[in-house]
């Protein structure tokens, strides 16, 4: 072999060593996941085995706290209407009886903004926005200790709050800091479809998390190809924010409601879905269409389909029509996208 050829073989070697390290870091286990409801009261039989015979590998434990529009603190566990799948005792209880079925958890503590939503929260001073965050850190510090005491999988820093991660970048990489102190495993936030784009701070995470509600069609009953053909733009919008930070894709949540046109613009939808005919059909399809398109791609991590009720308890009087596939349709899809 001639030294050129010898040089010319090294590097190829050299050129797919590093294309394969890449792949293998990019690559990651799938997460068959579901956002499981807090439930107001304990449980009386063990809701992981549904959970496990759907074939589900993972859940999404979500303890509520609240914050009012405009009020720098935080109300966790302090009043009598918090409901008990929320406090630390309900939270626990769920993650021993997850690991009791072999299901891995992503514990997502989540703010809950009465008549707004975390993605407008604003504060007009630099005092009030370091009260609130201070408050948010006693809530979300001692929820992360619990992750590391029951060797929860992956753990979720926040959701969809669009302002202030815009705003105060500084807050939330001294967060993942701290939060890296007192826990172990792999860490991610939930950011709104519109937000995920301006999130400086994924290179300090393990995975780019998505609250995959894309407007995709306003189609009464949408087919799993139009659906498919639609996620074509926010597929490659997605690919390019991954392939900067070379990092995983996880759909910390992802879900459509089961009544007519669920694929278009889902916050218009919800205020009054208790109108809107039942379509399980749509649902199915827009649950189907997502699974064809990112299952083949080895960066996507998963997701978590937004919402289970364990023993359907926790729904707001219209399950029928809610984003559980519980039921319906949706999900004899998801058996089947979990098995494949």
């Amino acid at each position: 072999m001639s030294v050129r050829n010898f040089f010319f073989l090294l590097a190829l070697l050299l050129f797919l060593g590093c294309t394969l390290y890449q792949k293998k870091i990019e690559q990651c286990d799938r997460m068959h996941g579901l956002s499981f409801v807090a439930p107001p009261y304990g449980f009386s039989s063990n809701p992981m085995e549904p959970i496990r015979a759907l074939g589900a590998t993972h859940i999404a434990v979500i303890p509520i706290a609240y914050t009012r529009p405009g009020k720098p603190s935080i109300i966790y566990n302090q009043t009598e209407w918090q409901w008990w799948g929320e406090r630390p005792e309900g939270v626990k209880e769920t993650l021993r009886l997850a690991a009791g079925e072999h299901l891995e958890v992503m514990l997502k503590p989540q703010i809950y903004v009465p008549g707004s939503w975390t993605g407008g929260l604003e504060f007009k001073s630099d005092a009030d926005w370091e009260k609130w965050e201070d408050a948010y850190r006693k809530y979300i510090l001692p929820m992360a200790k619990i992750a590391e005491e029951y060797g929860v999988q992956t753990f979720c820093i926040g959701t969809e709050f669009k302002i202030s991660t815009a705003r105060r970048e500084e807050f939330w990489r001294n967060l993942i800091k701290e939060i890296r102190a007192v826990y172990g495993g792999k860490l991610t936030y939930a950011a709104n479809w519109d937000e995920y784009k301006h999130i400086t701070f994924w290179d300090d995470l393990d995975y780019i998390g998505v609250d995959a509600y894309f407007p995709l069609s306003d189609s009464v009953t949408p087919s799993v190809a139009e659906l498919k053909k639609a996620w074509k733009t926010p597929k490659a919008e997605m690919e390019t924010i991954r392939r900067k930070f070379k990092k995983p894709l996880i759909f910390t949540e992802y879900g459509y409601l089961s009544v007519d046109g669920c694929a278009g613009k889902t916050w218009e939808l919800e205020p009054r879905v208790k109108t809107l005919p039942i379509n399980q059909q749509a649902q199915a399809n827009a649950v189907r269409a997502l699974h064809e398109v990112f299952s083949p791609e080895d960066y996507w991590a998963g997701g978590f389909i937004w919402k289970w009720f364990p023993e359907m308890q926790g729904h707001e009087g219209y399950p029928a029509r809610d984003y559980t596939p519980q039921g319906k349709l949706a999900e004899q899809v998801l058996r089947e996208c979990f098995a494949e």
